[in-house]
């Protein structure tokens, strides 16, 4: 049985603020909950509803979404973002940092520029070395939610993250990203399954809850655990019913995956 976190900057937003989501996402029966960015939440409360409900934040976002490419090259703010990142989980109790690639080196060749990241990363684990806190990093699709975004490739995330070579640093395998793509599913799981250590979906089209597209999911979680990955399932969907109503089915199969 996968444990599903449901994104709260997405879900459960008719309960009201973040700290309010996880006591909703808590009684809908979720143990588990993800958030984009820290920013515009009021932390303290965001802790103390995990603390009162014993729901576990398993994920957030690394601000700011740094642009790599943008001259002089100065990723300052990259390891200062990292800093503020990992302070906020450390008080959240949250074990990973999500980051990504950005729009990539301008004028440069591809290789060259993942190449680069792998760099940059390296020395942002090492920036973050005893923090407890692992990064993971997500390739998105370009075709429709990030246009001009570098990273765009399941495999060449998981070349990243070999590259970097640390157990603190992983790939996030977004299912939704990696079909929008056009991507081979099972072959891009069973090819990063050593690397890959979070998870999200969304179905598709539409990036609404599963049930609502095309995607297999009894498949696509019975593909998942093939990997051998059993960690969280990260829900980052755009709810097209009420919250609550719109787990049922993915819960219902995550249950027998």
């Amino acid at each position: 049985m996968y444990q599903l976190a449901p994104n709260i900057d997405l879900l459960f937003g008719e309960a009201g603020e973040a700290h309010d989501r996880v006591r909703a996402a808590a009684a809908a029966g979720f143990e588990a909950v993800e958030m984009w960015g820290p920013t515009g939440k009021d932390i303290s409360a965001l802790r103390d509803a995990l603390t009162e409900t014993g729901v576990a934040l398993v994920a957030q976002l690394a601000e700011p979404r740094v642009q790599f490419m943008i001259p002089p090259k100065n990723h300052e703010p990259f390891f200062s973002g990292l800093d503020a990142g990992v302070e906020v989980a450390q008080q959240l109790g949250c074990p990973r940092l999500v980051v990504g690639s950005g729009t990539g080196f301008g004028g440069r060749k591809r290789q060259d520029q993942l190449d680069e990241l792998i760099e940059i990363f390296t020395k942002g684990v090492e920036h973050i070395s005893g923090s407890g806190i692992t990064l993971v990093l997500e390739a998105v699709n370009v075709r429709v939610d990030h246009p001009g975004a570098l990273l765009d490739r399941t495999g060449e995330a998981a070349y990243i993250a070999r590259g970097v070579g640390s157990p603190n640093f992983g790939v996030l395998y977004d299912l939704y990203h990696s079909t929008v793509e056009g991507e081979d599913v099972d072959a891009e799981l069973a090819a990063a399954a050593d690397v890959i250590q979070y998870v999200q979906i969304a179905d598709h089209p539409g990036r609404h809850e599963p049930g609502t597209g095309a995607i297999d999911w009894p498949a696509r979680l019975a593909g998942l655990r093939s990997s051998g990955y059993d960690g969280p399932i990260g829900l980052e969907y755009y709810p097209a019913t009420e919250s609550a109503a719109s787990v049922a089915y993915i819960t219902s199969i995550a249950a027998g995956a």
